[in-house]
């Protein structure tokens, strides 16, 4: 609703000062009225402040040598927040989520949590951070998908025996995204959002790591460099010798993963979020682009099989690498948009890695 006060409103004003006040002039400045005038005999400012209580208007009052200022303005409307209903499906599945995290950071941390119920605490820690990242993650795109008036489920949790404890987490769009910023802004704050919970895990979880010689005293799945990861080291760990590794702090292995999923979603392929992206910024050739990123995954994954994994699930469940076409997708680009895909770039480009898991 607009702000700025209607002739009927103004009305209205009257109405309920008039007992209290003789006005002599009337005039609008921007999204204000400002009425001039006179307190009646008996009246008293308490008067005018006590007729407005209730309305939908703020009122100051200003004292001049010959008479009294009003101003008024509308009260914006107020922020009427709907809360999503929860199915049951939702329920069960962030719950399910929540024990196999726990039960995998148990692991990680040198818990036994098959033999000891004690152990099981020695996971919250990297469950709570996991969750945290991807939870962040898809609200992030379902926070601007109710923004941008698109229907969107809440987050789906996928709890899994993988030693991590969970295939992820995703959202259903349930109506179509017309506009271009809708798409762009829906495809972005999702990677976005996770990337900015991930860091600070990642940062304290390297504090807390420990240096391993290799070879000797080397534990645990080896795991590829990002070029942010690279640069956390150096700066936290500049003494670490060539001979020498770091044994993750399972909330920095829960950061890591972040940083991962991040890297992933951010390809610029079909419906993933890297593709929303591409195709609000390239417009018609996304096609091309998504074409040539899927085939780069096949010679990738010379250096880690996980590329020819997560290309076979994109086909298998997208069925394509085009994108669902949009109205007016051609348009210039404006400065927000301009914006939007650079951080989005930049933070895939921090984040990615060549070889995930090198063997």
């Amino acid at each position: 609703m607009d702000k700025n006060i209607a002739t009927d409103d103004l009305q209205l004003i009257l109405d309920k000062i008039g007992p209290f006040f003789i006005v002599y002039k009337v005039r609008q400045v921007n999204s204000s009225w400002i009425i001039t005038g006179a307190l009646l005999s008996e009246a008293t400012e308490q008067d005018l402040t006590e007729s407005m209580k209730g309305s939908d208007y703020t009122i100051a009052i200003r004292k001049t040598q010959k008479s009294l200022d009003l101003f008024f303005e509308k009260l914006s409307d107020p922020i009427r927040i709907r809360l999503p209903k929860i199915s049951r499906l939702h329920l069960v599945l962030f719950l399910a989520t929540i024990v196999t995290t726990i039960f995998a950071g148990s692991l990680m941390a040198g818990g036994s949590p098959i033999t000891s119920l004690s152990d099981w605490e020695k996971g919250i820690p990297f469950s709570f951070v996991l969750m945290m990242i991807l939870g962040c993650h898809e609200s992030g795109h379902y926070f601007y998908a109710r923004k941008h008036k698109v229907e969107a489920s809440l987050p789906y949790f996928i709890p899994a025996p993988t030693f991590v404890g969970t295939f992820g987490a995703f959202i259903k769009i349930k109506s179509p995204i017309q506009k271009r910023l809708a798409l762009l802004e829906i495809g972005a704050s999702g990677p976005i959002a996770g990337f900015l919970v991930a860091i600070p895990a990642l940062i304290w979880g390297l504090a807390h790591s420990t240096i391993i010689n290799m070879g000797q005293d080397e534990v645990g799945l080896k795991l590829g460099d990002s070029i942010l990861m690279k640069i956390l080291t150096w700066v936290m760990f500049p003494g670490l010798g060539t001979g020498q590794d770091i044994l993750l702090h399972p909330i920095a292995f829960a950061g890591w993963i972040g940083l991962l999923v991040t890297m992933l979603n951010l390809l610029p392929i079909g419906q993933l979020d890297g593709g929303h992206i591409a195709y609000a910024m390239l417009g018609k050739k996304f096609d091309r682009i998504a074409q040539i990123s899927w085939l780069a995954l096949i010679p990738m994954s010379l250096f880690s099989l996980n590329w020819l994994v997560w290309g076979l699930l994109i086909l298998f469940l997208m069925k394509t690498t085009k994108h669902p076409p949009i109205e007016h997708i051609d348009a210039p680009i404006t400065t927000r948009e301009k914006w939007i895909g650079a951080a989005s770039l930049a933070i895939f480009i921090l984040c990615f890695i060549p070889s995930p898991f090198p063997s």
